[in-house]
């Protein structure tokens, strides 16, 4: 069954693909412009530009939007490379960094846990959910989560709970069937080891809101409703690609492939460069020269063995030589350029992925920071949460806790000096409210304490005895004895 399904999904891709890069069929027209009958398109140069051949014309019946064939073959040739070649091109350094920097970033500085009404969790209860956290290595599942989700294109997360028969597996997913203790964690899927599974609406009707999404994916044979798991796709294509895509998206190693490779050339090339940067060119007779072929190339020979830095080069009186080096001062900022162009397709600011400092007038990196921290907060709200949310829906169900919300902290963690001087400004603030009477010692203190980054966070919460001041009426009232 899995392999017919295979074989129509194939026959699906090629039938696109071949529609794709069908040659544009041309009407032939006389000089006034009306078509000509029974008569074949005349053959014209490369470079003709009267709308009837060549390169260069507009497509007038296949293509409204007149693009040449040419560029639009170079584009569809850049289709879905499959799921083995993704993760063979994740292999490089740097298309490796590009898929696993962002998604360690964006949890680094973890998630604060709440219960259902907005307050702080108590400390058993957060104790036993960070217990189940680090059973489960919720933070280094939602890490590989987004990683091979921008490898392949697509992630799936299936969360294991026992007890659910294939009856179950199959109908849309109910949080009531999660029984006591039935949760056991998280597995996640490799593409190629699943098959999608349309139903009729899902595969006949483009009204449907889950049209050209499959209904079900068979694991290991089991056939599991699509509500069961948690599929991420980071870049998704229309639904005409959908079967060319095997129902998932753009795979990040595809999309940055051919800039990796050109920066890897680039860079590859400057040891070269620098190794044969100089040419040396001894004008003689070439016909004398050739004349006898044996002896031309042992000279030859010796004069590349002596040929070093330190080396002495001989030659004939008669013969003449001169040298020339190519000059490598851009060269650098040539194989710069490439990279950055790297960085821009995979959504990385150059300094991030580079670690280099950024460069050009005025430059702070100030810009290029805040716009990736944008990308990860958005990377934290759109694909995190959801699968955060799953595990703790699961968690609180099966483990009978309080219902679950994680709210992630902010990705830009202020230095030392920085958090000193936030410190400062508090204290400041807080003088002057307490100025004011809008504080008191009790309420600062309480506010340490509460405060994560103010150092006095592991302070008691006991109440604190402020000094009475002295009543003023009772200033001039005599003592007892002089009554």
């Amino acid at each position: 069954m899995a392999d017919a399904l295979r074989m129509v999904e194939a026959e699906k891709r090629a039938q696109i693909f071949q529609n794709l890069m069908a040659s544009p069929k041309f009407n032939p027209v006389n000089a006034d412009g009306s078509p000509m009958k029974d008569a074949k398109a005349p053959k014209l140069a490369m470079d003709a530009s009267n709308g009837q051949g060549g390169d260069s014309v507009k497509w007038q019946q296949n293509m409204a939007d007149g693009m040449p064939f040419a560029q639009l073959a170079w584009f569809a040739n850049q289709t879905f490379i499959g799921y083995q070649a993704a993760a063979m091109l994740a292999q490089n350094w740097l298309i490796n960094k590009c898929c696993t920097v962002a998604p360690r970033d964006a949890i680094r500085n973890g998630y604060e846990i709440t219960v259902n009404n907005g307050e702080k969790a108590t400390p058993e209860i957060l104790a036993k959910i960070r217990q189940f956290d680090k059973q489960y290595g919720i933070k280094k599942n939602a890490v590989q989560y987004i990683r091979y989700g921008l490898i392949f294109g697509i992630r799936v997360a299936r969360f294991i709970v026992e007890g659910l028969s294939d009856d179950d597996l199959a109908k849309p997913f109910n949080i009531d069937g999660v029984r006591k203790g039935s949760y056991r964690g998280i597995a996640q899927i490799d593409p190629y080891w699943i098959t999608p599974e349309l139903d009729l609406k899902a595969g006949a009707d483009p009204g449907s809101i889950h049209f050209y999404e499959p209904t079900w994916w068979r694991i290991n044979g089991k056939r599991i409703h699509r509500t069961h798991l948690l599929i991420y796709r980071p870049y998704d294509v229309a639904d005409i690609l959908k079967p060319v895509y095997w129902y998932g998206g753009i795979p990040l190693p595809q999309l940055i492939a051919e800039r990796v490779y050109a920066a890897e050339r680039v860079a590859n090339e400057a040891p070269m460069l620098s190794l044969s940067k100089r040419t040396k060119v001894i004008k003689t007779d070439a016909a004398q020269a050739l004349a006898n072929q044996v002896k031309f190339d042992e000279r030859m020979q010796l004069m590349s063995a002596m040929a070093s830095n330190y080396g002495t080069q001989i030659i004939d009186r008669q013969d003449e030589a001169q040298q020339f080096d190519t000059a490598l001062g851009d060269f650098d900022a040539l194989i710069m350029t490439q990279y950055q162009l790297v960085a821009a397709a995979a959504e990385y600011p150059a300094s991030k992925l580079l670690e280099i400092s950024p460069k050009g007038f005025n430059a702070t990196g100030e810009f290029e920071a805040d716009s990736y921290h944008e990308r990860l907060e958005s990377m934290q709200t759109h694909d995190m949460e959801p699968f955060l949310e799953r595990h703790y829906l699961l968690l609180s169900k099966s483990e009978g806790l309080p219902p679950i919300e994680a709210s992630f902290n902010p990705v830009d963690s202020p230095t030392g000096k920085e958090l000193a001087e936030i410190n400062y400004f508090k204290s400041q603030t807080a003088v002057n409210e307490s100025q004011i009477g809008a504080i008191d010692g009790v309420d600062e203190r309480n506010r340490l304490i509460a405060d994560r980054e103010s150092g006095y966070n592991g302070l008691d919460t006991r109440e604190v005895e402020l000094p009475v001041e002295p009543d003023e009426s009772d200033e001039h009232s005599p003592e007892p004895d002089e009554r």
